[in-house]
């Protein structure tokens, strides 16, 4: 048996200095494998079994072994794990959609300090014993956690939700199990608005979104109020629309993932329901009410002008409803 070609084996051709003395090597012996060209350095005591470049597992695997503790074998020892976009990348695997450019991230526990190599993120974090996989390769913040903290580094209320959204979408976590890890963090920012999104996709309702229209769209801009959860009857039953202003509906679409097709047949069997019924459905998701407020309220406006309501009001300078005015 080779103790070393089993460990580059395991971690897809890198190993750390530490790694090879401890099963076996000599530091003459590491050295006799550089000079051979079996082993290249990627950084200050980690290796890699090739001279061409590297694959971005690779270069994860590198990244992790650089920021271990001194002695870290293997597991828990190392003390580093992937976290954020690299865990949720690393868990994605090859073939999947994802950028393979940018630094590679890596937690380690907020008692150590680490010198980042080049191409390597440090992120110092808490409780990694329990929040980290360290039974892969390599070693990785379990995804929810990883998601969470791309969520919640995000500037932006809808980068905030489309991180949620892809996480969820990807099927390696629910909302369920990402509220439950963000119950954990008490001190984290924007909490409590995006507890309440992932609640919401948890609970299959959209009342942060409707929170949203109201305080975003609707009542900076002077819309009138609309009547909000009102019952309708359709040729397909009873259904209760998200807002209403006369005759015209709004659906506040809060889904954050493509649904089946069998889902979204009823939606639109639900929109020809109300068109036969001389009323025109208007579909708003979260990007039309977080992201484009403004430019929603404007839209929305011209439609309503057209029914009789009033002109909407800009809400600020630059405003797009001034634009369009």
């Amino acid at each position: 048996m080779d103790p070393l070609a089993d460990l580059l084996a395991s971690q897809d051709g890198v190993v750390s200095r530490s790694q090879a003395i401890g099963v076996g090597l000599q530091p003459h012996d590491v050295r006799r494998l550089v000079r051979r060209r079996d082993l290249t350095p990627l950084f200050p005591g980690v290796f890699i079994d090739h001279t061409g470049v590297p694959t971005w597992v690779q270069r994860a695997w590198a990244g992790v072994l650089a920021c271990a503790a001194p002695g870290g074998a293997s597991g828990s020892d190392l003390g580093a794990a992937l976290a954020g976009a690299s865990a949720m990348r690393a868990a994605d695997g090859p073939g999947r959609a994802g950028s393979e450019d940018g630094p590679i991230t890596v937690a380690v526990p907020r008692t150590r300090r680490v010198v980042a190599p080049r191409g390597v993120r440090v992120v110092r974090t808490f409780g990694m014993e329990d929040r980290v996989q360290w039974n892969l390769g390599p070693p990785r913040m379990r995804y929810d956690e990883a998601a969470l903290d791309v969520a919640l580094q995000e500037t932006g209320d809808f980068a905030a939700i489309g991180a949620v959204s892809r996480a969820v979408q990807s099927r390696h976590t629910t909302a369920l199990r990402m509220v439950a890890a963000l119950d954990a963090r008490t001190r984290a920012p924007r909490r409590d608005f995006l507890a309440g999104v992932l609640r919401d996709v948890a609970a299959g309702s959209c009342s942060v979104l409707e929170h949203g229209f109201l305080t975003l769209v609707e009542r900076p801009h002077g819309l009138p109020p609309a009547q909000r959860q009102k019952r309708v009857g359709t040729a397909s039953g009873i259904v209760y629309r998200d807002a209403a202003y006369g005759e015209r509906l709004i659906e506040l679409d809060g889904r954050l993932w493509h649904d089946t097709a069998e889902q979204r047949d009823k939606d639109f069997e639900r929109d020809l329901d109300a068109a036969v019924a001389g009323q025109g459905t208007v579909r708003l998701t979260w990007g039309q009410v977080y992201e484009r407020p403004c430019s929603t309220a404007a839209k929305l406006s011209r439609l309503l002008e057209v029914d009789g309501w009033p002109a909407a009001r800009p809400c600020g300078s630059g405003c797009a409803v001034a634009d369009a005015a």
